[in-house]
C-alpha cells in the first residue's frame, strides 16, 4: 500500500507511452498543492520575527525582544503561547494525515486534493482576519488539516499519472512548489514588514488563500488517475484515460497490471500487521527512518525559524528576512537540479550525495560550536 493506493506489481516496467503536454500541465497543477506546505514554512517565521505582529499577540516576547537586555537572545522568544501557535499546524497535519489516507482510497485523489484546499483557505481567512490569539491557533489547526490531505495525496497523484520514465521528475516538482513557496513567502515577508502602520503581516499570513485557492480549484479542473478509477471498480473509465494521458493506443500491458495489483491489494488481510513481518523489516525501517533522520538535521526547523534564528545571532530586522530569501534561493536551486538528475542518475546517487553533503556541513557546523563555546 502507498498513501491509501497500490503498488504496480512491475516497478518501473517499461510500458509504451511518452511525456505528453497533457500529463505535463496536469501533473504541473497538481504539484502547486506543495505550495501550500512551503508557504506556510516560510511564512510563519517571518511573522513572528515582526514587532507590530509581536506586539499585538505576544506582547511578552515583543517587550523581551526589544527592551530586555539582560535576557538571552534564545530565550526572549520563550512562550508557550508562541510555541502554540507554531506547533499547532504540525500536530493538526500529523492527525488529519491519517483520515486523508482513507479518504484518498475510498473517494479519490481529487476529492482529497480539494479537502486540503478548502481546508487551508479556511485557515488563511482566520489568521488573516485574526483579532485574538485563539483565532490564530484555530486558523493554524485549518492550515494544519489541509496540509494533511494535500501532502498525503498530492504526491500519489503525480506518481501515478507520470509515465515510468518521467516519474522521479514530476514527483519531485511537489518538493519545487515547496520550495518555491518557502521563497515567494520570505520574499513577501521582507516588503509585507516594511508596509507603515504594521500591518504587513495580515497580508503575509492572508496571502495563504493564493496556494489554497489554485490547489482547490485546480483539483475540481484535473482528471482522476486511473489506478484511482480502478480501486472505485471504474475499468472502462480507466483505460479511456490511461489511454488519454499516455498518448497511445497501446496501454492493455500496464492496465492490466494496474488491474492485477488492484485485486491483489483486495486481497490482503491485516495490512497493517503483515507489514510487521520479519521479511518486510528491512524495507518498513528504511521507509521510517530515511524521513525521521532527514527531518532530525533540523532542516525544517531552520527552514521555519530561519529570520528569527538570523535576529538571535545579532542580524537587524531586514538582514534576518533577507538571509532568509538567500537560503530559499538556494534551497529552490537544489531542488531544480535533483529534477535535472533525478531519472538521469537514478534515486540513491542522489540520497548519497545529499545525505555526505549534509553529513560534512553538520560536522562543520559542529566543530565551528565547540571553537565558539571553547574561545567564551
Amino acid at each position: 500500500m502507498a498513501g491509501g493506493g497500490f503498488v504496480n506489481p512491475a516497478g518501473n516496467k517499461a510500458y509504451p507511452g511518452e511525456l505528453t503536454l497533457y500529463v505535463t500541465i496536469t501533473c504541473i497543477v497538481a504539484a502547486m498543492g506543495g505550495l501550500i506546505f512551503g508557504y506556510d514554512i516560510g511564512i510563519s517565521g517571518g511573522v513572528t520575527s515582526m514587532d507590530s505582529f509581536l506586539k499585538k499577540f505576544f506582547p511578552t516576547v515583543f517587550r523581551k525582544k526589544n527592551d530586555d537586555t539582560s535576557t538571552n537572545q534564545y530565550c526572549k522568544f520563550d512562550s508557550e503561547t508562541l510555541t502554540m501557535f507554531t506547533s499547532s499546524l504540525y500536530l493538526a497535519a500529523l492527525c488529519s494525515s491519517l483520515v486523508a489516507s482513507t479518504v484518498t482510497r475510498v473517494f479519490g485523489r481529487k476529492l482529497s486534493m480539494l479537502f486540503g484546499g478548502l481546508l487551508f483557505l479556511i485557515g488563511a481567512l482566520l489568521n488573516g482576519f485574526a483579532q485574538a490569539v485563539w483565532m490564530l491557533i484555530v486558523g493554524r489547526i485549518f492550515l494544519g488539516f489541509g496540509i494533511g490531505f494535500a501532502n498525503q495525496s498530492v504526491p500519489l497523484y503525480l506518481s501515478e499519472m507520470a509515465p515510468y520514465k518521467y516519474r522521479g521528475a514530476l514527483n519531485i516538482g511537489f518538493q519545487l512548489s515547496i520550495t518555491i513557496g518557502i521563497l515567494v513567502a520570505n520574499v513577501l515577508n521582507y516588503f509585507f514588514a516594511k508596509i507603515h502602520g504594521g500591518w504587513g503581516w495580515r497580508l503575509s499570513l492572508g496571502g495563504a488563500m493564493v496556494p489554497a485557492l489554485i490547489i482547490a480549484v485546480g483539483s475540481l479542473l484535473l482528471p482522476e488517475t486511473p489506478n484511482s478509477m480502478i480501486e472505485r471498480g471504474k475499468q472502462a473509465e480507466a483505460k479511456e484515460k490511461l489511454v488519454q494521458i499516455r498518448g497511445v493506443a497501446n496501454v492493455d500491458e500496464e492496465f492490466n497490471d494496474l488491474v492485477a495489483a488492484s485485486e491483489a491489494s483486495r486481497q490482503v488481510e491485516h495490512p497493517w500487521r503483515n507489514i510487521l513481518q520479519r521479511k518486510y523489516r528491512p524495507q518498513l525501517t528504511m521507509a521510517i527512518a530515511i524521513p525521521f533522520f532527514q527531518q532530525f538535521t533540523g532542516i525544517n526547523v531552520i527552514m521555519f525559524y530561519a529570520p528569527v534564528l538570523f535576529q538571535t545571532i545579532g542580524f537587524g530586522s531586514d538582514a534576518s528576512l533577507m538571509s532568509a530569501v538567500i537560503t530559499g534561493v538556494v534551497n529552490v536551486v537544489a531542488t531544480v537540479v535533483s529534477i535535472y538528475g533525478v531519472d538521469k542518475w537514478g534515486r540513491r546517487k542522489l540520497f548519497l550525495e545529499g545525505g555526505t553533503q549534509m553529513l560534512l556541513c553538520q560536522v562543520y557546523k559542529c566543530d565551528q560550536n565547540c571553537c565558539y563555546i571553547v574561545t567564551m
